[in-house]
């Protein structure tokens, strides 16, 4: 679909699966709709990687937000709800306060201090173009059909992040990361309440998420700077991986990933893990909260504002909280050096790789 994307779109007031500029059509009643923010960030040293998100459920009445934070290994984390106000711009969820400046381009982000430990001020600036694009799942015979659509970018971020006495300021240049803006019919929002008493994976086994010199790699995206004379955005035809993970927990260390781009251009790239500098998103939903097991969309309850720390440099306390994983990597690019993100559903992506699954291997 070419429909365009308008600064309105970064904005909580989506009702059906399309842009704003889509002709209008019949707003979804379906209680797991739900518009998300979704951000990771980190420098290229692999001492601090942040990974900060939120969501509304419209037809739930629900609003939550998170924030984590992964200092050298001391992994925290706060999570807070509320019900939802009437106004689409207040994304305010107790401690938890981002503000869009500019749709599509740039937002702040802040949280205020409190009994979890760390703070942070920051400004988020878009450098890919965003485009607009929607994954559908397969037809049902009653209901409405699952779908996640919206948008994707990576960018810069500068500020300050507080994490017990330790202040980090990131000055422009120093931090980037990745963000998607999406809504649609969630798969897995509210938990088995909602789905049949099933609990969905909570996610896609083989994230990537890198920008390149050239191009940002989201998944088999492939995003284009705002200058960058070729429509759109291009897309990834096959992608193989060979990876290495640790023999205890079996989370990802290292590996190779070949990419073969849609003008036929091939790129090797070689990861490795930063450290133990990961952002176990379970402390953000996805795959039930430590502890409590909330999902997306599950907590009906009064205001709350929780929060948790954990030491994943211990090696059983990473197998406690795997699921859903953002691993902070070096990345080798030819002559090239960076540092993104693998996203891997664990120990799914080990599983793959130990069975042999086409584009899978152990390294």
């Amino acid at each position: 679909m070419n429909t365009p994307l308008v600064p309105l779109d970064d904005e909580f007031v989506h009702s059906t699966p399309y842009p704003v500029s889509h002709p209008p059509t019949s707003a979804s009643n379906d209680p797991r709709f739900f518009e998300r923010y979704w951000n990771v960030w980190h420098d290229d040293t692999g001492d601090l990687l942040l990974a900060v998100g939120g969501s509304c459920y419209p037809v739930l009445g629900r609003v939550e937000s998170y924030a984590i934070v992964n200092f050298r290994g001391d992994h925290r984390s706060v999570r807070s709800f509320r019900p939802l106000s009437p106004e689409p711009a207040d994304l305010t969820v107790g401690p938890i306060r981002p503000t869009i400046l500019a749709g599509l381009h740039r937002w702040r982000h802040v949280l205020e201090p409190g009994e979890w430990g760390f703070s942070y001020d920051l400004e988020w600036t878009d450098t890919r173009r965003p485009t607009y694009g929607a994954a559908w799942g397969p037809q049902v015979q009653s209901g409405e059909r699952q779908v996640t659509a919206g948008f994707e970018s990576f960018g810069q971020v500068a500020g300050w992040i507080q994490v017990g006495g330790t202040r980090v300021d990131w000055a422009p240049g120093q931090a980037h990361g990745t963000r998607d803006r999406h809504w649609g019919v969630g798969r897995g929002v509210g938990g088995p309440a909602l789905n049949g008493g099933r609990v969905h994976r909570p996610g896609w086994k083989g994230g990537i998420w890198i920008d390149l010199h050239d191009v940002g790699l989201w998944g088999r995206k492939l995003l284009y700077g705002f200058d960058d004379p070729r429509p759109g955005s291009g897309s990834v035809h096959r992608i193989e991986r060979r990876l290495r993970f640790e023999p205890d927990t079996h989370l990802f260390l290292a590996g190779v990933i070949d990419l073969t781009f849609d003008d036929g251009a091939h790129r090797s790239l070689r990861l490795e893990r930063l450290g133990n500098q990961t952002a176990f998103m379970r402390c953000g939903f996805y795959g039930g909260t430590p502890g409590a097991g909330l999902h997306p969309g599950a907590y009906k309850g009064p205001e709350r504002t929780e929060w948790d720390r954990f030491d994943v440099n211990d090696p059983h306390v990473r197998l406690a909280l795997r699921g859903l994983d953002e691993h902070h990597c070096a990345v080798i690019d030819g002559t090239r050096a960076t540092t993104g993100i693998l996203q891997p559903v664990e120990p799914d992506a080990y599983e793959a790789c130990r069975e042999g699954r086409p584009g899978w291997a152990l390294w």
